[in-house]
């Protein structure tokens, strides 16, 4: 058994470590360096090469089918966002009621709400112009250093933005976690935001006073969509924000209250399809008014989103088949039998996991996809909240982002900082998330 064991963390790491070659040396798409390496997993560990197909058909299956029209239908609710100018609008608005003090704390909320539906890239590109021109503005009244005037708005953004990209669904990682570990959705949406908003706080606003001095920035890259369109009243731009986490959120608890349970609009209310196919339906009319039919804009949005959803769908895709081979093979088990054996706590088990993947893959998505991908049996074994399993392994999947990560050059490019002080600012950034994150979900363990 010692044997065999070992034979499948060889094959495991070694699976991982040719996918993570083939996609920063080979410079490959995620999608074929994952399959490579989920074959590669199974045949070094013993498994038929039909039994390890048929585990990679049912790994792209299974994330696919069951994520595949939330990404979907999240990045559409995104574009139609970032077009109509609502994002914008509602960030302008809230920076307009504050003052230079208070300006990075109101960043920091502008971004984890206008962040809870939008990928991270997205919420990055439409709210650092804004970011920039409001700080900007800001420095020339005060008087203030420009560069370090910018940088105490845009790191408490990508913050924001961070957080609720790793701890708080519908966001495709944690939603991934949700559905392979049967969590509850509405409570880990509960948890996750308890746990982001003290984590934001901290790797924002506190840790910029520190990190943003002395450094320079190079004017950033920002891209400009061609379209002229008049923003949206911002109040149903705000409704278009929110509703998909109120109905998720409504659906959960409203089936918490006796003889609610399994009502047919709640559940309907709680799936994150219906949610989201719901608030796109809306946005249309509500973001863009009699303009909706014109060619130019229905091109526009769903150009954007598929051109993101084909990348994204193949990446996770391929990561769920990954996963599935290490599942299959019996690494599930193994991991379950050491934690039983040597009291291992799941939640810290979850978080390396995640964290080794994390900085060989460059991937949250994937990083996640992984981890859950063990951890059923662990979870299964020693009866932790499934629900403090998915944030753990949140936190785990943003452990300091470096050069295979393409969001550290998102953000170098964006912000207009060097590759040294990208690492200073965005990649300690995102560590801070992550080791926060990680104490704060083992300090919620000892009170639920």
């Amino acid at each position: 058994m010692i044997g065999h064991d070992l034979q499948l963390v060889i094959a495991a790491l070694t699976g991982i470590l040719l996918a993570v070659l083939m996609i920063v040396k080979g410079r490959l798409h995620p999608f074929i360096g994952l399959l490579c390496g989920a074959f590669t997993v199974g045949l070094l560990a013993g498994l038929p090469l039909s039994d390890v197909a048929k585990a990679v058909q049912k790994g792209v299956g299974d994330i696919i089918g069951g994520t595949g029209l939330v990404v979907a239908l999240g990045l559409s609710l995104g574009a139609m966002l970032h077009l109509s100018g609502a994002a914008a609008s509602l960030a302008r608005g809230a920076l307009q009621l504050t003052g230079v003090r208070a300006a990075p704390w109101a960043t920091l909320g502008i971004a984890i709400v206008v962040g809870l539906p939008l990928f991270f890239e997205t919420g990055m590109v439409l709210l650092l112009p804004i970011v920039v021109a409001a700080a900007e503005e800001m420095a020339a009244r005060s008087g203030a250093d420009r560069d370090a005037s910018k940088l105490r708005l845009i790191m408490p953004a990508l913050a924001g933005l961070g957080v609720v990209h790793a701890l708080v669904p519908p966001h495709p990682g944690p939603l991934l976690a949700v559905e392979a570990l049967g969590a509850n959705l509405g409570l880990t949406m509960f948890y996750g935001l308890l746990i982001a908003i003290p984590t934001a706080i901290i790797a924002g606003p506190v840790l910029a006073t520190v990190t943003t001095r002395g450094v320079r920035l190079a004017p950033p890259a920002v891209a400009t969509n061609g379209l002229v369109i008049a923003p949206p009243p911002r109040l149903p731009s705000l409704l278009i924000v929110l509703l998909p986490v109120l109905m998720i959120a409504t659906g959960e608890l409203g089936q918490m209250i006796p003889g609610m349970k399994g009502t047919a609009w709640l559940v309907a209310a709680s799936n994150p399809v219906v949610a989201l196919l719901l608030t796109n339906l809306l946005a249309l009319p509500l973001l863009f008014g009699k303009r909706l039919r014109e060619m130019a804009i229905q091109e526009a949005v769903w150009h954007e989103t598929m051109g993101a959803a084909g990348a994204i769908l193949l990446a996770i895709g391929a990561g769920g088949a990954l996963k599935q081979v290490l599942v299959t093979a019996g690494l599930s088990d193994l991991l379950a039998r050491t934690v039983l054996m040597y009291s291992i706590s799941p939640l810290l088990l979850g978080w390396l996991v995640a964290v080794a993947i994390r900085l060989a893959a460059g991937s949250a998505t994937v990083a996640t996809i992984t981890a859950v991908g063990i951890m059923p049996g662990v979870v299964a074994g020693s009866g932790v909240s499934p629900e403090l399993v998915v944030l753990a392994i949140g936190a785990g999947s943003v452990f300091f982002s470096h050069v295979n990560d393409p969001g550290f050059w998102l953000v170098k490019s964006y912000v207009g900082t060097s590759t040294a002080d990208t690492f200073r600012t965005w990649s300690l950034l995102e560590t801070t998330i992550s080791v926060v994150g990680l104490a704060l979900v083992l300090a919620l363990s000892h009170v639920i």
